[in-house]
């Protein structure tokens, strides 16, 4: 009978104090058979408490990452009762999360708008024909490498297979070549 066929066939309980009584190497293939038991539960839970895909999804994260870490601390008292403390984990968490909402909420009340405190910065107005005859005075190969990067979307590695280089030596020529670009274009001397 395979691993994984012997662990079906574990109570969550069994598979909870095997992953506790685990020696110095945490046993992986019963985490993993946990995990995919208690985090549909956990994801229904988030879904129906705070109503929001992502947010039940970090919540199934970060609830059973915490529960295998105390599972493996050997802290959860009764492991054969996993599934009520991996409910109780999550309606913790689902608390914490609303109580940070409501100070965060009262915290902008009482000071004031975000959006009044945050000002952002101007967008930077480029002139097409500097900036065309700031690349015209680049060397070839930063040119290139430039204008393949940005306008013909490639990676380091793709523009080092095609220009015959190293990706790490891409980098370096894209980085020196913007540089550049950034002193013709006197945006150094606006701070940028």
């Amino acid at each position: 009978m395979p691993a994984d066929t012997h662990l079906a066939v574990l109570e969550d309980g069994a598979l909870a104090r095997r992953i506790a009584e685990a020696d110095a190497a945490p046993d992986a293939a019963a985490e993993a058979a946990l995990y995919r038991r208690l985090a549909p539960r956990v994801r229904l839970y988030g879904l129906r408490h705070l109503r929001d895909p992502h947010a039940a999804a970090d919540l199934v994260q970060q609830v059973l990452l915490m529960t295998l870490e105390r599972l493996r601390a050997g802290q959860v008292r009764e492991p054969e009762r996993i599934a009520s403390f991996v409910l109780g984990a999550s309606r913790m968490t689902v608390l914490e999360l609303r109580r940070g909402t409501r100070r965060r909420a009262a915290l902008l009340e009482t000071w004031g708008d975000a959006a009044e405190a945050f000002e952002a910065p101007e967008p930077l107005a480029l002139d097409p024909d500097r900036l065309a005859a700031c690349l015209d005075a680049l060397p070839e190969r930063e040119r290139s490498v430039v204008v393949l990067s940005f306008f013909a979307e490639k990676g380091s590695d793709e523009l080092g297979a095609e220009l015959s280089l190293s990706p790490g030596n891409v980098r370096v020529i894209r980085h020196r070549a913007l540089a550049r670009l950034r002193r013709c274009m006197g945006a150094e001397e606006d701070g940028r």
